[in-house]
């Protein structure tokens, strides 16, 4: 009878204690209505209120509960020919039912919205930043991929590499829809932090040989089936800040931090937040970085999602009953799990808002650096590795440190490109001309008329034709490259090969695919760039994309004006904020200020809705005042309203001379296009910049003057509306439109997608560097070869001089008559 009591009242205790454990961490997809669950023993989750555990100090990360009866996960539906897991999802009934760890984890790996791989070779790569845990499991890589029809599969192959070993190669046979391929990852080739994913395609044309038919070959990747797969659920713990380094991006190459603040519109917390976003930005480094502010609960995880909670213990009790005890005596930073739907969340928090600031300071401080210290590279290397390195003088910088590898080239045209990126005071786009010392070789078989074309960001810098037929070795040919299209910040500089044969022109059965190499890019190339002159200008749009000048260089914190604190204002902050400091390489220090006068002649930033906007920052930056009542986005009821530009350009056609006027608009982009001569720099000095109003069409502004003085820069960024202006944020700040920024002012069209610049007419020059002679007669070439009227002037005036005192010495010092 004991036994049988005894039995008995174990059975209740163990029903009680199972009954009151809390629900574990979930990360798995959600489960379908009527899904089976298939339980099992898993040993007891600690109690919810557990105080976190130290990882990294001063950041400490809570333990998410052991799981207990885990339900069986239900496929998902996926498309044909592509394998798709479950999303990172919270499950369906988080607040009732308990959640599960996943089986294995997904890490999408293409940080663009879209990958093309095209011609007949063909390379990318980026680093992908994982954690420990993820580093040690065992792994796999899966892509989809979609081919062009022309590409021939028995001749043509994707190869991927992970940390530069290949691990796979695939024949490009997918032309009627995408295909999804698997390889799996050769155990301990994965590190914790960077790792670099290359693609490399090999391409030939089915049926031509001409080199026009090689632009029509293409392979492209898809985001969202491009991932690497990790077993067990190790790899899904977030651990300290590596948690916010390996974020990662999501399906559509999108990076997206939500930060909860109950206290958003309250006035003191906007420094802090702004600083915590820029530091949040510098540690991920990702190319396409949204920040959405709110204050109701935490939104659903997924990819590429980092939530965030930042307040007081008292302000984020009622969205998060489980605040750890510690948050109402001390800063604390953690790491901890919604209860309600399974997902990590980073929470700061602290008794004050004081003590939110220093648990802010703690994860953004390893990211500070004075302005004084000089970076050697630009961050790039998650969107395009190796990072570029920075020029300041005449260095030499050979091909194989910038990524390019020894190429035995067998196609039509071979084309292979670097990243180098110059200062913010860079002024040598007039006459500065750069050398590319090439290493390469040919064979006989390649024909005179082919030729080797140097790129500066996709415009055309310098051609050297191939004239013997009897093959040759070029080694350290010097190829004059002019540094017209170099601008501050990130350039990219393409080599690509033009190569004509008999066999081609013959184009017999067969020959299409190319056995024999008939030319090689050697990796001991190198890119000599010259001295050149060095001085800030102001304004200049393209600086402030490349390195964030001026307000990267500030020693003291930037004013900002915000019209008003609300999400779509502060996100649409934020996320430029973040997307600046990547290009500075360290958070920029802010002060919020709330009216121009208390800003005086220091470099500032205003933020808003154009009607809020200061007029005083709408004239220095040239913006027509009456702009704050009359731009008005158009709307698709806005059926009579007529668009002022193209109303213009359809009656300069109606009126006499219209085809005259169209004639001479062409011949001078002629001129321009092919000998860098424009009204502009027919000038004597340059004109004063013109008033600007935007048009009805835009939805975004980003325009940049003087302060009142004439001693500091002033930028503005204005839309119609706070919704507009965080939209227009978004689609600026991404990788792709972010070096389209430049001129003096930029905007972007929500309705049409395109971003339009207005070059800079006339600007100041900002000393940056100790005076020197060397450097003051670069600036002198520079900017008589920008204006050639007044070069030809001078030079008349000096003949002049020579002359007269030619004719004066001869005078006093020749004989006599």
């Amino acid at each position: 009878m004991r036994s049988i009591v005894a039995a008995s009242l174990f059975l209740l205790n163990a029903s009680a204690f199972a009954q009151a454990q809390t629900a574990p961490f979930d990360m798995s997809g959600e489960r379908p209505p009527g899904a089976a669950v298939a339980p099992r023993q898993t040993p007891p989750a600690p109690p919810a209120a557990a105080a976190p555990v130290p990882v990294t100090p001063p950041v400490t990360v809570l333990p998410a509960p052991a799981p207990q009866a885990t339900p069986a996960p239900a496929p998902t539906p996926v498309p044909p020919a592509i394998a798709v897991q479950p999303a990172l999802q919270p499950a369906a009934a988080a607040n009732t039912a308990p959640v599960q760890r996943p089986n294995s984890i997904r890490r999408y790996v293409v940080p663009f919205s879209k990958l093309g791989l095209s011609g007949e070779y063909d390379r990318r790569s980026w680093s992908v930043y994982l954690t420990q845990e993820q580093a040690a499991a065992k792994a796999s890589f899966t892509f989809a991929y979609q081919n062009s029809i022309v590409v021939a599969p028995e001749a043509s192959a994707l190869t991927v590499y992970l940390n530069n070993r290949p691990i796979g190669q695939q024949r490009v046979g997918s032309p009627d829809g995408p295909s999804a391929v698997t390889f799996a990852v050769p155990p301990g080739l994965l590190q914790p932090g960077a790792n670099v994913v290359t693609f490399e395609a090999a391409q030939r044309h089915r049926t031509d040989c001409s080199i026009q038919s090689t632009y029509e070959l293409w392979s492209n990747i898809d985001p969202a089936g491009t991932y690497l797969s990790f077993a067990g659920s190790d790899a899904a713990e977030p651990a300290s800040a590596d948690a916010i380094r390996a974020i990662g991006v999501d399906g559509a190459g999108k990076t997206e931090f939500d930060i909860v603040v109950p206290a958003l519109e309250q006035p003191g917390t906007t420094k802090p937040l702004l600083r915590l976003a820029q530091g949040l930005s510098v540690l991920s480094s990702m190319p396409n970085q949204v920040f959405a502010f709110s204050t109701a609960s935490l939104p659903a995880g997924g990819p590429g999602k980092l939530s965030v909670l930042v307040g007081t213990a008292a302000e984020l009790r009622p969205l998060f009953p489980g605040l750890p005890p510690g948050a109402e005596s001390a800063a604390l930073a953690a790491f901890v799990t919604d209860p309600r739907s399974g997902s990590p969340a980073l929470l700061i928090s602290g008794p004050s808002w004081p003590a939110v600031s220093s648990a802010i300071d703690t994860i953004v401080s390893p990211t500070d650096r004075s302005a004084d210290i000089r970076r050697d590279v630009l961050t790039t290397e998650r969107w395009s590795a190796p990072n570029a390195p920075l020029v300041f003088s005449d260095t030499n910088i050979a091909l194989s440190q910038l990524g390019v590898k020894t190429t035995e080239f067998s196609g039509r045209r071979l084309r292979t490109s670097f990243n180098i990126a110059v200062p913010a005071d860079f002024y040598a786009n007039a006459y500065g001309e750069a050398k590319v010392l090439l290493d390469a070789a040919y064979t006989d078989n390649v024909l005179p008329g082919s030729h080797i074309d140097i790129y500066v960001n996709d415009n055309i810098a310098s051609t050297v034709p191939i004239t013997t037929t009897t093959g040759g070795i070029l080694r350290h040919l010097p190829i004059r490259v002019t540094m017209r299209h170099v601008k501050p910040g990130l350039n990219t500089v393409a080599i690509e090969a033009i190569l004509m044969t008999k066999d081609d022109a013959a184009c017999a059965p067969g020959a299409t695919a190319g056995a024999n190499p008939r030319f090689a890019l050697f990796d001991t190339s190198e890119l000599h760039m010259p001295d050149f002159a060095r001085v800030g200008q102001r304004p200049n749009l393209a600086a402030m994309a490349g390195t964030a000048y001026p307000y990267g260089r500030a020693t003291e914190p930037m004013p900002l004006f915000i019209d008003r604190v609300d999400a779509d204002t502060l996100s649409a902050a934020a996320t430029l904020l973040g997307q600046m400091a990547i290009m500075a390489g360290h958070p920029i220090p802010v002060e919020s200020v709330a009216s121009p006068n208390t800003i005086g002649d220091r470099d500032a930033l205003f933020i808003g809705s154009i009607s809020q906007m200061p007029t005083t920052a709408l004239s220095q930056t040239n913006i027509a005042t009456a702009s704050q009542a009359s731009w008005r986005p158009v709307t698709d009821a806005q059926t009579g309203v007529v668009d002022t530009g193209t109303a213009f350009e359809e009656w300069n056609s109606k009126v006499s001379g219209g085809v005259f006027r169209t004639r001479m608009i062409a011949f001078r982009e002629w001129l321009w296009r092919n000998f860098d001569i424009s009204r502009s720099s027919l000038q004597f000095v340059p004109g004063a910049e013109e008033i600007f109003t935007p048009p009805n069409t835009a939805s975004l502004l980003v325009a940049q003057g003087s302060s009142p003085a004439g001693a500091g820069s002033w930028t503005v960024v204005a839309a119609p509306s706070a919704k507009d202006l965080r939209e227009g944020v978004e689609v600026l700040t991404s990788q792709l439109n972010w070096p389209q920024l430049s001129g003096h002012i930029t905007t972007y069209s929500s309705k049409t997608g395109k971003i339009e610049a207005l070059p800079v007419t006339r600007f100041d020059f900002v000393p940056s560097t100790p005076w020197s002679i060397a450097n003051y007669r670069l600036i002198a070439a520079n900017w008589l070869s920008t204006n050639i009227l007044s070069y030809a002037s001078l030079l008349v005036v000096f003949v002049l001089l020579i002359g007269v005192t030619t004719s004066t010495m001869l005078k006093k010092l020749g004989r006599s008559k």
